[in-house]
């Protein structure tokens, strides 16, 4: 949370560096706003600043119909400091107060509901339940202002358990109907023959085209295709193929994500992990913060303020990809990654015309699969096998509340997969931001800056690099 001095000045001069990291509430309107309103600014004494749009609501106001706090970059992830909180958020983000409660929760992330109350308050300034219902609510509110969603499946895509829950809560925040609200002939137009468009709003600076690049020299032909300004994937939801496409807005700090699917109640959930995976939440100014005071990375962060964390659709996808890339180059992975997606995947008529044809294949179709016919190797053949029953058996999963250090742990336990491999996939299919595969021979050539750390010698030196530590990993790979 910034001082309350930068906070004011943030809120006089609308400053959009300060977009999401905190709200504006004014006490003679009942209304917060984001610092960037362009409504006329009231009296500081009537202003009171809250970290999250839930912790605003929780103290009882409601969010602008003028600024859309809907539309402001970032999540309560950011405000996260340790990995309890984050991976209760992640699931939160995933829906699990939507159909679920909060002593299930807590069990989930393995502490007392008390204890989890507490230290959301700490680091969010809500509780669970508050953030729950206020990411209902703007996400509705978003579907509401730029689909042509009946208000039925909004209803549905939004988390609500019925349409008179969803009237009850957006009449009582917004004091009108949801058809009140929509009156956008954009939106009106958005969502016919199952073709949705949303916004994703980021925090500047941001590097699509690394993103691209680097998505392109991976992409598995046929499951994903990648341009220069655009990234598109098949996919399965609720049992049901589709694609979707990404791409940044122009003169916007925002991307579209369009989506293909014949299910509008897929939206909520596919929205969150696209958002994930382009990492369009992270706060390039707390991460320029820590790198810029070390002597390795402060150079790399100059030149390169917008990196991301690139990451994953699937993570059993990813980590197939990643056993098959072991000790062999980018493109010779990319390869074999082919091979597989062709013999075992499943075909996906709708998605060819956008080159995406091809679904990747389940855990259980690789489970006994005869890899060692596509050339790839008997270890890692069989490392993939054990991988895929694994997986499918639910003895090793990809649960985004599980804790860096346990996913580790269950990981390397399996034959053929080391610290590398499970920091790897941590980093890019969950998303842990302080992952770091310390013992990868280039991190440690790139960070020695004329020699080759030793494994233990860069894990002393990235200390002072968290939690951000998987950020590193990408601007010294890069830099390399």
């Amino acid at each position: 949370m910034p001082s309350s001095a930068a906070c004011e000045r943030a809120r006089l001069t609308r400053d959009r560096r300060f977009d999401g990291l905190f709200f504006t509430a004014v006490t003679s309107t009942g209304i917060y706003c984001r610092p960037v309103c362009p409504a006329p600014a009231p009296r500081r004494d009537n202003v009171r600043y809250y970290p999250s749009a839930a912790a605003a609501a929780a103290a009882g106001f409601r969010p602008c119909l003028r600024c859309r706090p809907e539309a402001a970059p970032g999540s309560p992830l950011h405000r996260a400091r340790s990995e309890l909180v984050a991976g209760a958020l992640r699931l939160i983000e995933q829906g699990a107060l939507d159909t679920g409660s909060l002593p299930q929760l807590a069990r989930r992330v393995g502490v007392g509901e008390r204890h989890l109350r507490r230290v959301f308050a700490d680091e969010i300034g809500a509780s669970p339940l508050d953030v729950a219902a206020t990411r209902r609510l703007l996400f509705a509110k978003q579907l509401v202002g730029e689909t042509a969603l009946p208000m039925t499946e909004v209803a549905q895509a939004a988390g609500y358990a019925s349409l008179r829950r969803f009237n009850a809560a957006f009449s009582a925040a917004y004091g009108k109907a949801p058809r009140e609200i929509r009156r956008s002939r954009d939106a009106l137009a958005n969502g016919i023959d199952g073709e949705w468009t949303l916004r994703l709003p980021y925090r500047a600076p941001y590097d699509f085209a690394q993103l691209a690049a680097f998505y392109a020299r991976r992409a598995i032909p046929g499951v994903e295709a990648v341009e220069e300004t655009a990234y598109r994937r098949s996919f399965v939801a609720d049992g049901v193929p589709g694609w979707f496409a990404v791409e940044p807005l122009p003169g916007e700090h925002a991307l579209a994500l369009r989506v293909h699917h014949p299910r509008s109640s897929v939206l909520g959930p596919l929205a969150a992990r696209v958002k994930r995976m382009f990492d369009v939440d992270a706060d390039p100014r707390a991460i320029g913060a820590v790198f810029r005071r070390s002597d390795v990375l402060a150079p790399l962060i100059r030149r390169w303020p917008g990196q991301r964390l690139p990451g994953a659709w699937d993570g059993f996808e990813l980590a197939v990809r990643a056993v098959l890339g072991q000790q062999v180059s980018v493109a010779a992975a990319r390869t074999l990654a082919a091979r597989v997606a062709a013999r075992y995947g499943t075909p996906y008529a709708a998605g060819a015309a956008a080159g995406v044809g091809v679904l990747f294949p389940t855990p259980e179709r690789l489970a006994d699969a005869p890899l060692e016919a596509l050339g790839i190797t008997r270890a890692r053949a069989q490392t993939i096998r054990t991988l895929a029953a694994a997986v499918h058996e639910g003895r090793i999963a990809f649960r985004p509340e599980q804790p860096l250090a346990d996913f580790e742990r269950d990981w390397v336990a399996l034959p053929g997969i080391g610290a590398w491999t499970a920091h790897y996939v941590a980093m890019r299919a969950l998303a842990q931001p302080d992952a770091f595969p310390a013992a990868d021979l280039i991190l440690r050539r790139a960070a020695g800056q004329g020699r080759t750390l030793t494994t233990r010698e860069l894990e002393t030196l990235a200390e002072a690099w968290r939690p951000w530590r998987a950020y590193a990993v990408m601007l010294l790979w890069r830099a390399s």
